[in-house]
């Protein structure tokens, strides 16, 4: 039975496993999962998918027709085909090896949110294979509400659409962000960047001509303020700002070691790097984060700077908007300014990815304690069952969620 926030009597967390059913910040219980649920965002795979697609995206935002179809010329560029889904189908089978290499028998299931194969199909594939305790990989790393609670939502939403809310309990991993299997590649990437630069461009100051530029995806400021638990005490820019900024520091002074460069007795890099963003689709009287990725790009032309490395530090996987806004426009602006630039990779299915998940879903099969989670900044690890309030859309309110305390 389940009273009207749908929440079965005498558990705080909706839809989860006994474990995590009180709400505890990190479960330190082992938990006998079924399977293994790897949620995507989705993308089209036609020319005839894209405006459906998009119109999925935006349900509910009041985005006009045209504007949809100017997003489009992006998908159209590429003939329609968003590289998304066939990276998911790619790690869905790396996942798959990794599991079979430790003896790990766990089936992954793949939903998306936002195109076929759906969520709620993933969620009738479980039921169908008699599988009723599901731990959800989110195919995003940071928190927000785009990247974290709105897949929350979407699990809640497809227990509700198939009529198994009750019989299916789904958890989900923490948010990887700091995991060191996500961090490696693009340390990695910065490592190798930063050489190509100085191999390719004569005489090369790292310190003072190169910059570093971490790529995310810009979301409401309204949105990035309400991202992390309010008990936290991040700034203005909430957790996803200070998340990605923490990230980054850890990967430049990485890479900076592994090219040999001293760093500063003081700490911090000595490459100059910054955290811009990209992506945004508000409207002009809406606030979102800031500085865009060219406006900076515009902003480094007549100083020092000769090569600019773009690092799509807020992306699990090449998509359209790694593959338009950094390698169509990022790399147009940098030429424009008549810099040497280059863009290094997401981690795609790079195997410290890949067994990074995988160690991420063990920690929940074998309740593993908070102390002994693996994690490069202060800010993690984070948290299994997510807070109260914790990455709220103003716009929307609060909507039924899993793998979270309410509201």
């Amino acid at each position: 039975m389940t009273d009207t926030t749908g929440i079965t009597n005498g558990q705080l967390v909706r839809a989860a496993t006994p474990a995590a059913a009180q709400g505890p910040e990190h479960v330190s219980v082992p938990t006998d999962y079924d399977a293994i649920l790897l949620a995507g965002f989705g993308g089209p795979e036609g020319q005839d998918d894209v405006i459906p697609f998009l119109r999925n995206v935006t349900r509910g935002r009041g985005i006009p027709e045209e504007r949809l179809e100017e997003v489009a010329t992006h998908y159209r560029h590429f003939g329609g085909v968003s590289p998304i889904n066939q990276h998911n189908r790619e790690l869905k089978v790396a996942l798959e090896g990794e599991l079979a290499r430790r003896g790990v028998d766990l089936p992954v299931i793949w939903g998306n949110r936002n195109w076929d194969p759906y969520m709620a199909d993933a969620v009738r594939e479980a039921d169908e294979r008699g599988f009723t305790k599901l731990i959800a990989v989110a195919t995003s790393a940071y928190s927000s509400y785009s990247s974290c609670r709105q897949y929350r939502e979407d699990f809640a939403m497809a227990l509700e659409a198939t009529g198994l809310e009750g019989k299916i309990m789904i958890d989900k991993v923490r948010q990887f962000f700091d995991h060191p299997g996500f961090v490696q590649p693009f340390i990695d990437g910065v490592r190798e960047g930063l050489e190509k630069a100085r191999a390719e461009n004569a005489d090369l100051d790292l310190a003072t001509e190169v910059q570093v530029l971490f790529a995310t995806h810009s979301i409401p400021s309204t949105d990035a303020a309400r991202s992390g638990p309010e008990a936290r005490g991040f700034d203005d820019e909430g957790a996803y700002a200070a998340q990605h900024k923490a990230v980054a520091e850890v990967v430049m002074a990485a890479a900076e070691a592994g090219l040999g460069l001293e760093l500063p007795a003081g700490g911090g890099t000595t490459v100059p790097w910054q955290l811009v963003y990209q992506s945004r689709s508000g409207p002009p009287s809406m606030p979102w984060l800031e500085p865009d990725i060219n406006d900076a790009i515009d902003e480094l032309a007549g100083g020092p700077t000769r090569a600019v490395v773009i690092v799509p530090l807020g992306f699990v996987s090449d998509h359209m908007e790694v593959m338009w806004d950094l390698d169509e426009e990022a790399l147009e602006t940098s030429e424009k300014n008549g810099f040497w630039a280059t863009r290094t990779p997401t981690p795609g299915i790079d195997p410290n990815y890949v067994t990074g998940l995988v160690d991420l879903v063990l920690e929940r099969v074998e309740g593993t304690p908070v102390d002994d989670r693996p994690h490069l900044t202060d800010i993690g690890p984070w948290y299994d069952v997510c807070r109260p309030g914790c990455c709220e859309n103003v716009r929307l309110g609060f909507k039924p969620a899993v793998s979270g305390l309410v509201p």
